[in-house]
């Protein structure tokens, strides 16, 4: 596994499948490791994926200081796998959470990034957080699956002030588009993958300075793709025009019957959507 040095010495984890021009991932969780990733519904066989480990999770090594989980200092460890990469500029995709990690280094370094993708993103750097309303709203579109029932009471528990450690196991079945096996492996992976004490550091106090992120975005010159799912509530398929209109060059797209993971719903449509923004004309130069 290629492994290289954060600037602080911490060794990360690179994972590189597929052909073509590197695409760097960044997972989401936040702090999952990156294998739940996949292929991203095949797109390996269009562009060389980079999946980051970030650190103290998948292979990466745990760091000596627990703060430089919190996500406006991980931009540092993408900078170094891009100078590992020997990458002027990247296209980059980030997943869920991910979103506000790739959205705080965009806003760092505009000019290394070529292309950007967020994948139902997570956009607390922006200042936009998922609604009540937002979920509600998802909820209700699934009215009729069999889980249903259990999984609106949780979620308007949850939406109450309860915990969601206990109420997970009848909530997760919405961020599929379908709660079949594979989605059923797919989310019992996310215990052992994802690290609680990184997690809990990476929305820490002063991550996120929302304004001054809205500002330097508003300038980036790369095209920007905000894929959302139908069935997804965060963000909804409404709440991901609101944040493409944020760029110079941003666009949205849904993808229908998908959820929050939705390289899994529908690896084809997901696959197609991505490889026509990447391989679009009128990129800048």
């Amino acid at each position: 596994m290629p492994t290289f040095r954060a600037h602080d010495g911490t060794a990360l984890v690179q994972h590189t499948e597929g052909e073509g021009e590197p695409l760097v991932c960044l997972p989401g969780g936040p702090m999952r490791a990156s294998a739940y990733l996949g292929d991203l519904g095949g797109l390996t066989a269009h562009r060389t994926l980079v999946r980051l480990d970030l650190r103290g999770t998948g292979d990466s090594a745990v760091p000596d200081d627990d703060t430089t989980y919190r996500c406006d200092r991980l931009a540092g460890d993408v900078e170094a796998l891009l100078d590992r990469l020997g990458l002027d500029r990247a296209d980059l995709l980030a997943h869920s959470a991910g979103g506000n990690l790739a959205l705080l280094y965009a806003a760092a370094h505009p000019g290394r990034v070529r292309s950007l993708i967020l994948v139902t993103p997570g956009t607390r750097a922006l200042g936009i957080e998922a609604t009540e309303d937002d979920w509600r709203g998802a909820v209700a579109l699934r009215r009729g699956e069999p889980w249903y029932e259990a999984g609106s009471a949780a979620w308007e528990a949850f939406l109450g002030g309860a915990g969601l450690d206990d109420l997970w196991p009848d909530i997760v079945p919405f961020m599929y588009g379908r709660w079949d096996a594979a989605a059923r492996e797919h989310a019992a992976d996310d215990a052992h993958q994802t690290n609680p004490r990184a997690r809990a550091a990476y929305y820490a106090e002063g991550a996120f300075d929302p304004a001054a992120t809205r500002k330097a975005l508003a300038a980036l010159e790369a095209p920007v793709l905000v894929l959302a799912g139908e069935y997804d509530g965060g963000p909804t398929p409404a709440r991901a025009s609101e944040i493409a209109a944020l760029f110079r060059h941003g666009t949205a797209a849904v993808l229908a019957g998908a959820g929050h993971y939705p390289w899994l719903d529908d690896p084809d449509a997901f696959r197609r959507t991505v490889v026509a923004f990447l391989e679009a004309d009128g990129r800048p130069p």
